[in-house]
């Protein structure tokens, strides 16, 4: 991606040179390492979900709490509340009047939809160029050895400085993190910080470093549209009876304008961003086919990061294959709705079931059903700590970060924001634009990897200044 009039601004002055030379120098030889133990996560099929067996999770928490202990932590646990999925705490304790930097990652990992459909065996790390492929190499097993591996290269210093370290690898994000809240203040005295850092988000492009400033919220809910009390013949019936799935399709097609602009009043917007990305990239990034024009209007970042998206994800409908002459009785549709920062979850999911029920048609009975709802975040754009963190990754990449949104949703922001409000939070990114998380043939670029670790550990190294900045 490319930017124009962006907020690219410049890092404060850096370290010295040789001295980040040599912390480099010292990763080159952990790398190849770093690797192989990333690979042997990827292996691990760690997937959350309710229906999937639990036993990989429970072998994912385990191989990452060895990896903390490796990488020199001196209080490791595996912990759970409510029967959620086993998380992974580790610490190092900070000295008295040192702060503390909480380190975020999760080592749970999406289905892998198709398997028929991937390049490589998606549980079987494949190295094709400079990119690692497999479920997770990137979304965000990455994040947890970009940690591991910043540790290695500076945690004893760190632990003779007296700066607190604790890395928290969640285990059930990508299944919501049901059980996120009560966690963390379960374990709010071992997980209370200064500053913390979460690593799972995506750079701006591949030689170009991102910090996340903005994150979009989300709201679902699964609308069901029932025609009949059953299934009747469609030559028999069909004409005074229109079958449920006709009448789903025309309830979803009220959700957007001629345009492809959402249609559903009173959702709120914010101000459009002051960086763009160049539209071929996008194209490319996305997979959309040449040829095809793109909806809406407007910014592309604004669409992305600062305007409200609403799409179906998902029809419970017969498959084409056993279609019968029969007039489908009910059909069900999930719908997913990404709100920008200063929108509200309940103003949204209100507006959005006000929206299907006004249009429910008199020939059917519409239920809507609300599902997850999670908080949008707008981070403090200058603090000690953002500072620092454009620092590091100018430092790191050799170029400026730029300030980015970020059109996808990670709703436990809020709750660390509310449970430790005096922590300043960090998203920051192992992906890229091609990393294709949550897709086929997900991956990760190695080169950019190596630079996220070195981000990680100059930005480590530096954290003690904030005691002074704060003061």
């Amino acid at each position: 991606m490319t930017t124009s009039n962006g907020p690219m601004t410049p890092p404060p002055a850096s370290s010295d040179p040789t001295e980040i030379d040599a912390l480099r120098a010292r990763l080159e030889q952990l790398l190849p390492g770093a690797v192989d133990d990333l690979k042997d996560l990827v292996r691990i099929p760690s997937i959350a979900f309710e229906g999937y067996d639990r036993e990989p999770v429970r072998r994912s928490a385990e191989a990452v709490a060895a990896l903390l202990r490796g990488a020199g932590m001196a209080e490791v646990t595996i912990e759970s509340v409510a029967d959620g999925a086993p998380a992974v705490i580790g610490r190092t304790p900070a000295a008295v009047g040192r702060p503390t930097v909480l380190l975020y990652a999760h080592h749970d990992v999406q289905p892998t939809g198709d398997e028929t459909a991937w390049t490589s065996a998606p549980f079987e790390p494949a190295q094709r160029g400079r990119r690692l492929y497999g479920r997770g190499a990137a979304d965000d097993k990455a994040g947890v050895m970009a940690h591991v591996t910043a540790l290695r290269l500076v945690g004893e210093e760190l632990a003779a400085e007296g700066l607190g370290v604790t890395v928290f690898v969640e285990g059930e994000e990508e299944a919501g993190s049901p059980t996120f809240r009560p966690f963390i203040e379960a374990h709010r005295e071992a997980l209370e910080a200064d500053l913390i850092i979460v690593a799972d988000s995506a750079n701006w492009a591949v030689g170009t470093p991102a910090l996340t400033t903005s994150l979009r919220g989300l709201v679902d809910v699964v609308v069901e549209v029932r025609a009949l009390q059953h299934a009747v013949h469609s030559g028999l019936f069909g004409g005074p009876v229109m079958d449920s799935l006709t009448q789903l399709s025309r309830l979803i097609a009220t959700l957007h304008d001629e345009n492809g602009e959402v249609a559903v009043e009173g959702l709120a917007r914010s101000a459009d961003p002051s960086v763009e990305m160049d539209e071929a990239d996008f194209r490319r990034d996305a997979g959309v086919p040449d040829g095809l024009e793109l909806s809406g209007g407007g910014p592309l970042t604004a669409q992305l990061w600062t305007r409200p998206a609403l799409s179906v994800i998902g029809i419970d409908a017969p498959a084409v294959r056993d279609a019968s002459n029969t007039l489908v009785p009910v059909s069900r549709a999930k719908l997913s709705l990404r709100i920008p920062p200063g929108e509200s979850p309940d103003s949204a999911m209100a507006a959005l079931v006000t929206h299907l029920e006004k249009h429910a048609p008199a020939t059917a009975e519409v239920t809507v059903h609300e599902g997850e709802k999670g908080k949008p975040y707008s981070a403090r754009q200058h603090s000690p700590a953002m500072d620092l963190a454009r620092s590091a990754l100018g430092d790191a990449w050799g170029t400026a970060a730029v300030d980015t949104g970020l059109g996808g949703s990670i709703p436990f922001i809020a709750d660390l924001l509310e449970v430790f409000p005096e922590a300043d939070v960090l998203v920051t990114g192992v992906e890229d634009p091609e990393s294709r998380a949550h897709g086929v043939d997900e991956s990760l670029h190695l080169d950019e990897f190596a630079r996220v670790c070195l981000a990680e550990a100059l930005l480590l190294r530096r954290a003690g200044s904030l005691a002074q900045d704060d003061s």
